[in-house]
């Protein structure tokens, strides 16, 4: 980022920031730090980040003035043309302020998001999978209760899944906050980190059978199959 830019960027997140300073939470130095600093290792491997509005008491503030979000949301209007994977940039967002972590999805990855029973259930199963690391990657619990599968981007749901509310999968426009971004319920965390993956995504329609698999074993009534020959394969060479 040149001096320019930068001097430039300052002067937006003080306009921006200079009217909520006092209600956002308080944060220990170590954990500014370190907010910052696994956002910059996010960049480094490649994953756009976007600063999150700061948790304040039980509600989030982005600085933007009449903005009615109190839930969790990114923190600049134009976040889907600003996310970086610049560790310059994405350093600058984090200095002065203690910013939720956000990861635009449908670039680098897309998000199949399940409730926690189910979550479980598919972890279990990925973990004996005879796909091996194909099915194995990335996978993040909110406090909420809500789990997070990173995977390759670019593949809609399965049929079965396009109407099966325990499913969301995020892709294209939309965003998820990752650790260790804190929520009013508690802080967002790794069940399997990027590290023990290697930073490596799976198949998402290998995920997506895992998921049918364990969606049917919970007694879950799912659309009917795809005929034979119809079956989503696996993409190769990525």
């Amino acid at each position: 980022m040149r001096p320019g830019e930068r001097r430039a960027r300052r002067e937006e997140l003080a306009h921006m920031w200079g009217n909520v300073g006092p209600r956002v939470a308080e944060l220990s130095p170590l954990e500014r730090v370190r907010l910052r600093r696994v956002a910059i290792r996010y960049a480094v491997h490649g994953w756009e980040v976007t600063p999150g509005a700061c948790l304040a008491r039980s509600r989030f503030v982005c600085g933007r003035a009449g903005c009615p979000t109190v839930g969790c949301h990114p923190a600049l209007e134009n976040w889907e043309m600003a996310a970086s994977a610049d560790p310059a940039r994405v350093a600058t967002w984090w200095r002065s302020r203690p910013h939720g972590v956000l990861l635009p999805t449908g670039r680098a990855f897309d998000v199949l998001e399940v409730p926690a029973h189910l979550g479980r259930h598919v972890l279990d199963a990925v973990q004996i999978h005879p796909a091996g690391t194909g099915v194995r990657g990335p996978v993040l619990v909110t406090p909420t209760g809500r789990w997070m599968f990173l995977v390759r981007p670019g593949d809609p749901l399965r049929p079965e899944l396009e109407h099966c509310f325990h499913v969301v999968r995020h892709g294209p426009g939309s965003w998820i906050p990752a650790p260790p971004t804190r929520l009013p319920e508690g802080t967002v965390r790794w069940a399997v980190a990027p590290e023990q993956a290697r930073w490596q995504l799976p198949d998402s329609y290998l995920v997506q059978n895992t998921l049918i698999g364990a969606l049917r074993a919970t007694g879950v009534t799912l659309a009917p199959d795809l005929l034979p020959g119809h079956l989503p394969l696996p993409r190769r060479g990525m």
